[in-house]
């Protein structure tokens, strides 16, 4: 929950009410239920005798499920209500609500029930910017349901809504007639189902004794994802219970793509982003993939299924391009966004092929990887071939689609993201420093899969060269000397721009820094202006734009700094790695569990908890996975061959943290550190683990091993 709204979801289709269960959206705002971004319910609010009900509590029970105690109003400060409400829900093909009101008087009551209901079919897009509608409406009422349809030209959406008890229906809503008996309890059952396409596919639920619950396998689905995973055990509880909130939200973000025969990849996040974008589900399941590879294998193979193939400027399309984000909605199907898939992301292609190798230095699944080979050379062609649009041997980007397209497509697509220390924005085409440090270790991995699985050894030697070349090119031209940082990206004219940001750790994670380089970068990236103490900024403080609340320009975001954290500790820097773990963990702590998107840039030491960012997704994939990623940081695990490696660095505060039944190539390992738990957090220690390198006896066997 937050700002008041309760949020529950399964994969792309979820209900946004407020505390009473009520939906009265407006066209601006993101309450109501979605699913494939249309809103299919606007207005769902619940009337006892024609009055609005006040909330006593609300328990959340799992992602797909609430329940909302209520009490008529009483007219008084005092609650000495002789009546009471259970509204149960759960979200599945539409939704499933169950009211059950309690009588506490001595004598009968008759109560009328009411829901009033109503759906403006926006768009997902509609509802961001306050668009307005161009089909048309109709509603249709039969004695067992209300029907609420859409329909432009041959695009049609319908909500249909249905009662268990005898109910009236009529074009607003439903009503039905409660009578309760002392001490007594009546209950019914509403659904609300959606279909798409021409005439519908509702079919009127059928009932049994104890009603019918929306989607009955969800529970059990979650359940066998959480045994499943391995087990996190360490004497700081937090964080036993950030993983657990982390593995939970994930299974809550999988999205199951129409294409995909039932097989799920992370979705975004929510309310804005419940579907499939190529880097945001890439980077989530790169971070989940020591604890599971099912979500990499799917996003592999859907985004190779979507590949790039052609050159449409509409949709910023290129042969070999990895899609940046796919929706389904109205201004989609009529080409008035670009998103059937759009293209308009510079970084998902290269991220690709990093994800297609490290699945299988974890899985061993050379299956999958032959069977991808094509779409990962077309991705790696695209580098050079399509991404190079200066001629100067960088990936850069400009959106051809001026209209409709996004105009920075790098991670920090907001459009001030990218300036110089004086806070003046560049021109176009960029080239953003990551995208070279992507384009390196793609070039890297794609030389090993080349030479170990595909068996090409003249191609392998060719990509190893070319990373070797854009390494030297890079650490030449992307250095800033005066503040020994790299710069945010290179202009239309090649000149630096020289801002200092957290683009710099995923250089270190991507391996392209040279390592004389290596400690001054570190040292920018701990120091003041970027290491908040909750964790790092996306751009420096004293930079021209620098805003601790500002989008990309100073906020803090949590999948930004567990990958920077996976970046010191391929450098080696481990203690640093650790200091911003405890950071992010910390703030996790504050935040029950659950990182939001992004939050505010503040020094710790002037803030008692990290600030709200006020639009933040929340759940969204790679805040979920960022917990995840720093286990793995904190605990140093490297499959190399059929090994694990073991290199644990704890911070302050963490005495013991067990990762048990690690999946991979080996079976099953359990991987421990050792620290010193002291009392109180926050902090930083220079605990240092033992390397051990592990393989178990037999396959399938597991090896328990203390470092």
């Amino acid at each position: 929950m937050s700002d008041g709204l309760v949020e529950i979801l399964d994969g792309n289709t979820f209900v946004v009410s407020d505390s009473r269960g009520d939906i009265e959206a407006s066209l601006t705002d993101p309450t109501g239920l979605f699913s494939f971004d249309t809103r299919f319910l606007s207005k769902w609010i619940l009337t006892l005798d024609g009055e609005r009900l006040n909330p006593l509590s609300v328990d959340d029970l799992q992602y797909f499920e609430a329940r909302f105690f209520l009490v008529p109003g009483t007219g008084t400060v005092y609650v000495d209500a002789k009546l009471s409400v259970i509204r149960r829900r759960a979200v599945g093909d539409g939704f499933h609500e169950e009211l059950t009101l309690l009588n506490h008087d001595e004598k009968p009551v008759d109560i009328v029930v009411r829901v009033e209901a109503a759906s403006d079919f926006a768009d997902l897009f509609e509802v961001k910017d306050a668009l307005q509608k161009k089909g048309s409406y109709s509603t249709q009422v039969d004695e067992s349901s209300l029907r609420l349809v859409y329909e432009r030209a041959t695009y049609r959406r319908e909500t249909a809504i249905s009662a268990s008890a005898s109910a009236t229906f009529d074009e607003s809503g439903v009503t039905l007639l409660a009578h309760i008996e002392p001490h007594g309890s009546w209950t019914t059952d509403l659904d609300v189902v959606t279909a798409a396409g021409a005439g519908g596919t509702y079919t009127k639920p059928k009932y049994g004794g104890k009603g019918r619950r929306a989607r009955p396998n969800m529970e059990r689905s979650l359940d066998k994802w959480i045994e499943d995973a391995p087990r996190v055990e360490s004497d700081w509880e937090p964080l036993k219970k950030t993983y657990q909130r982390s593995l939970v939200d994930l299974a809550a973000l999988r999205f199951a793509p129409p294409v995909m025969g039932g097989q799920s990849l992370p979705a975004a996040g929510l309310p804005w982003f419940m579907t499939m974008f190529g880097r945001d589900s890439i980077f989530t399941s790169l971070q989940a993939l020591p604890f599971t590879s099912e979500l990499a294998a799917t996003t592999l193979l859907a985004l190779g299924d979507w590949q790039g193939s052609r050159l449409d400027d509409f949709r910023d399309e290129d042969p070999g391009r990895i899609l940046h984000e796919m929706r389904y909605g109205e201004m989609t199907a009529f080409e008035e966004r670009p998103h059937s898939p759009y293209y308009g992301a510079a970084d998902a292609t290269m991220l690709y092929v990093v994800l297609l190798d490290e699945y299988e230095r974890w899985s061993g699944d050379r299956k999958l990887v032959r069977s991808l080979e094509q779409q990962a050379r077309a991705a790696l062609a695209w580098i050079d071939e399509y991404a190079d649009l200066l001629g100067n041997g960088y990936v850069s980007y400009e959106r051809r689609n001026k209209e409709t397209g996004l105009e920075n497509q790098c991670w920090k697509d907001s459009w001030d993201s990218i300036s110089y220390r004086n806070g003046e924005i560049p021109g176009f085409p960029r080239a953003t420093c990551e995208l070279q440090g992507y384009a390196y270790d793609a070039k890297v991995r794609g030389a090993r899969l080349a030479r170990l699985v595909w068996k090409d050894p003249a191609y392998a030697e060719r990509l190893e060269n070319e990373a070797a070349d854009l390494k030297r090119r890079f650490n030449r031209d992307f250095w800033v000397e005066d503040g020994e940082y790299f710069a945010l990206a290179l202009d239309n004219e090649g000149r630096q721009v020289d801002a200092l940001a957290s683009n710099n750790g995923h250089l270190l994670w991507s391996g392209i820094v040279d390592k004389s380089k290596a400690k001054a970068v570190v040292g920018n990236l701990m120091g003041p202006r970027l290491f908040s103490g909750w964790g790092i900024r996306t751009l420096a403080e004293g930079e021209g734009r620098y805003n601790p609340i500002g989008y990309h320009v100073g906020t803090v975001w949590p999948f930004d700094s567990s990958f920077v954290a996976w970046g010191l500790r391929r450098y080696g820097f481990k203690d640093e790695a650790a200091q911003i773990a405890a950071g992010i963990l910390d703030a996790a702590e504050c935040f029950n569990g659950r990182l939001p998107e992004a939050f505010g840039g503040y020094a710790r030491t002037v803030t008692k908890y990290p600030v709200q960012y006020p639009t933040a997704c929340s759940p969204q994939a790679w805040s979920t996975g960022a917990p995840l990623l720093l286990l793995r940081t904190l605990l140093g695990l490297e499959p190399l061959g059929e090994h694990l490696v073991i290199d644990p660095a704890l911070p302050q505060g963490i005495g013991r943290l067990e990762v048990l039944d690690i999946p991979g190539r080996w079976g099953k390992i359990d991987a421990f550190g050792r620290g010193r738990a002291h009392v109180g957090r926050p902090g930083s220690r220079r605990q240092l683990g033992l390397v051990e390198e592990i393989m178990p006896k037999r396959k399938g066997k597991k090896a328990r091993v203390t470092a």
